[in-house]
């Protein structure tokens, strides 16, 4: 694609869509928050069905020898990969869906036939992680994960492509964490395998920050990020109760943390968070604190500033480093017991009660 049109292509988006915009009823696609079986068959197609897959996914699933053993940790890795790429599959088929019919604030004009054609691949391109992952598990006398329901807090393209490019983030700092399980537990025919999606998670990345005009790479290492982290926040996306078999997936649900600041800029500055006070009764405020993940950095632990309880909602602020750190990308917080210092994510993810709070700077 030439620069020339990427740079229309940007401009159509910045145009095309309206400035207030009402969301689409996901109904349409999707009653009641369920979204499978897809037309293709997913998540459980038959063999035409799947090469149907592989050709708008412009490639296939591996074929090469399994490894001939798998670790208790290697199985929760598969797990939670599986429930990952069921909620991508549904976020980009709805995705996919409102542009295709450009409902209201997805009507792109220009630039249009790029981009359903970059989502269609995207589609099948995840429908083969998550047949890769259950069939992984299925190989090893495992029950594959089941998708759940779910509903987006997205209202436009624009929206959509954001958080898109906020749970891609996630997920490339996630796949750091399973490859590393995966060769401390000995389970390193796996290894080459999830380098391989990480590559392609990367691929898409970049065409989500296009289309948002952000700068092609974000951070030259990119943000680490711990599986009870991201296993929390799949959740945030799913209907609860919904989740027919996410109980057999043994990582830790931490609580909310919502991140209350809007248009967060690259500078240093307090943020802004709150809480359920429910959440945290058992603890004292004065014995918690705020710790950012950023890169692969260690940890930065900082105080809650000014914490204050608001009927059944507690709001404080905590201290972003941003000139000290540039802390660029992803960065990840998260509410702990007691004041660190953590050496790494691991050990920030055993002392969380709150989290995580996902924040973008570009």
């Amino acid at each position: 694609m030439s620069l020339c049109f990427s740079a229309a292509l940007l401009a159509s988006f910045a145009y095309a869509l309206p400035t207030k915009v009402k969301r689409a009823d996901f109904s349409d696609f999707s009653p009641d928050g369920k979204y499978f079986p897809l037309k293709d068959g997913f998540p459980n197609p038959n063999n035409d069905q799947i090469l149907t897959i592989q050709k708008q996914a412009a490639g296939t699933l591996p074929n090469g020898p399994p490894p001939a053993t798998l670790s208790p940790e290697g199985i929760i890795n598969l797990q939670l990969i599986a429930l990952n790429e069921l909620f991508e599959v549904a976020f980009f088929s709805e995705l996919v869906y409102n542009v295709s019919n450009k409902l209201p604030g997805y009507d792109l004009g220009y630039g249009h036939e790029y981009v359903m054609d970059t989502l269609h691949s995207i589609v099948a391109q995840e429908e083969l992680h998550a047949l890769n992952a259950n069939g992984a598990l299925k190989l090893f006398q495992q029950t594959p994960i089941e998708p759940c329901r779910y509903s987006f807090p997205v209202t436009d393209f624009q929206s959509a492509i954001s958080l898109a490019g906020t749970f891609t983030d996630v997920v490339l700092g996630t796949l750091q964490d399973v490859n590393q399980i995966f060769a401390k537990n000995g389970d390193f025919g796996l290894v080459r395998a999830i380098s391989s999606v990480i590559g392609n998670e990367a691929e898409q990345e970049g065409f989500y920050r296009l289309v948002q005009n952000k700068r092609a790479a974000a951070q030259p290492f990119l943000t680490t990020a711990g599986r009870d982290f991201a296993f929390t926040a799949i959740q945030g996306f799913t209907v609860s109760g919904s989740c027919p078999n996410i109980d057999i997936i043994k990582l830790k649900t931490f609580k909310p943390l919502n991140v209350l600041s809007k248009d967060i800029k690259a500078q240093t500055q307090n943020i802004k968070f709150s809480f359920a006070k429910a959440d945290a009764a058992n603890d004292e405020l004065k014995s918690l604190s705020l710790v950012w993940i950023n890169g692969q950095n260690k940890p930065i632990t900082t105080s809650l500033i000014n914490p204050m309880v608001d009927g059944d909602t507690v709001k404080f602020e905590a201290s972003l480093p941003y000139d000290e750190f540039l802390m660029n990308g992803l960065t990840i917080s998260a509410v702990v017991k007691g004041s660190g210092p953590f050496a790494s994510i691991d050990d920030v993810a055993k002392a969380t009660i709150l989290g995580p709070g996902l924040i973008e700077i570009d």
